[in-house]
């Protein structure tokens, strides 16, 4: 059996809102993340919203160029042509996370709650793994 992992990332609240709708079904990144099929991501929505709100299972992790992703994910990408490209601008490789199970919680962990949990949380710049040692580990995975 996969030892799959928790994952934690920021994102605006206009690209959450598109994972939760079902319109966003990829997340783009343009460095590797070093994620697996099966990894849990949880989604922090920066502030004003100032939550973990939910989580998405990893189904596929996809390393291509910039225009190869458009082609295969634009219309799930949550993106516009032009915001496509200008996050992708000099870089010849991303990343895309196709997203599965995509699920909100009935609860959202707020800014306040998480730093009651773990005092030095900062939401992640790029990414933090939640290993199980992480003291918001148990929060995320309780709050499901």
């Amino acid at each position: 059996m996969a030892n799959n992992e928790h994952i934690l990332i920021s994102l605006e609240p206009r690209h959450a809102d598109n994972i939760f709708a079902g319109h966003k079904r990829v997340e783009l990144r343009r460095r590797p993340m070093n994620v697996s099929p099966g990894d849990t991501l949880w989604i922090y929505v920066k502030l004003p919203i100032g939550s973990i709100v939910g989580h998405a299972k990893i189904g596929k992790v996809h390393t291509s160029s910039p225009t190869a992703l458009w082609r295969r994910y634009g219309p799930v990408s949550g993106l516009s042509k032009l915001e496509f490209f200008e996050y992708f601008r000099e870089a010849e490789q991303g990343i895309a996370l196709v997203l599965e199970q995509s699920t909100r919680l009935r609860i959202s962990l707020s800014l306040e709650a998480l730093r009651k949990v773990d005092g030095g949380f900062q939401p992640p710049q790029f990414f933090a793994r939640l290993t199980s040692e992480h003291p918001l580990h148990e929060a995320v995975t309780a709050s499901n």
